[in-house]
């Protein structure tokens, strides 16, 4: 049924003229929106001022963060010194580190920190809640696109991706991802966001990098490592569980930090009055 649901999947949605409008650009759009809207509706809920314009600079810098920082990743992480041999192909945007896009997404909210001044910890939880949305779209899209597929299986849900993925049916990883990534840590998130008062800045991209390092590292099991560098240890032990581990780490020192805090969620700075 799954293998037969991706046969009649089509990368590119439409063409106009030499422009192909594709799944994978659709998914990153459509994140982007997601996180525009949740943080005006959630910055209503927590009753923290903010405005148009900084939504506008916070989505600016986190697309820029996101797009940098997650080539750059991948280059770093998954490169093996192909681009020092093919620099010309740093800029085809070929492949996306999602840890990269990470690290270059917590620097865009620096950024953004600094202009808006609303506190970077605020922003990073801003963040992380609409994060979840962007890697549904994103995985789905990875998944049209039959690309970071998993290793071979005799499950009926198996998909025949073809290609370089060979004729053998694979777990669906992206699908995993998605559900898993995607659906079921945005519920999480969400959920823990409905509560009155908010909980203490800091503690949702905490959460996130707990939820999101476990849950990658489950999925790791499953999926084909980048053949470029294969198994790192033990043939099961992968880029991915070791890019992972670190975030549970720093993710459970967030949180302790931030209810040892207890700071409030704050948005823009309230201006006093002139004389």
């Amino acid at each position: 049924m799954l293998n037969e649901i991706y046969n009649h999947l089509d990368p590119i949605i439409f063409s106009i003229g030499p422009l192909d409008i594709r799944w994978y650009g659709l998914a990153y759009s459509v994140g982007f929106l997601c996180f525009a809207f949740l943080t005006y509706r959630l910055a209503k809920r927590w009753q923290i001022k903010i405005n148009v314009d900084a939504i506008l600079i916070l989505v600016i810098c986190v697309i820029a963060g996101i797009v940098i920082g997650a080539r750059v990743g991948y280059i770093f992480f998954y490169g093996k010194g192909y681009y020092l041999e093919h620099p010309e192909m740093i800029l085809a945007f070929s492949g996306m580190s999602f840890h990269g896009g990470l690290i270059g997404v917590l620097i865009g909210g620096l950024v953004a920190a600094k202009i808006t001044r609303i506190p970077f910890s605020t922003i990073a939880d801003f963040g992380a809640i609409g994060a979840p949305l962007g890697l549904f779209f994103g995985r789905c899209a990875n998944f049209i696109n039959g690309e970071l597929w998993g290793a071979p299986t005799d499950a009926s849900w198996g998909v025949v991706f073809g290609g370089m993925a060979g004729s053998m049916p694979r777990h669906p990883t992206q699908l995993y991802e998605a559900f898993l990534e995607g659906l079921v840590l945005f519920c999480i998130l969400f959920i823990l966001a409905r509560k009155k008062p908010p909980l203490p800045r800091g503690t949702f991209i905490g959460f996130f990098l707990i939820l999101y390092g476990i849950f990658r590292f489950a999925i790791e099991f499953v999926r084909e490592p980048d053949v470029q560098l294969g198994y790192l240890w033990g043939g099961w032990f992968t880029m991915g569980m070791l890019l992972s581990l670190p975030m549970v780490v720093v993710g459970v020192g967030v949180v302790i930090y931030a209810l040892r805090k207890k700071l409030p969620q704050q948005g823009l700075p309230e201006v006093a009055p002139t004389e």
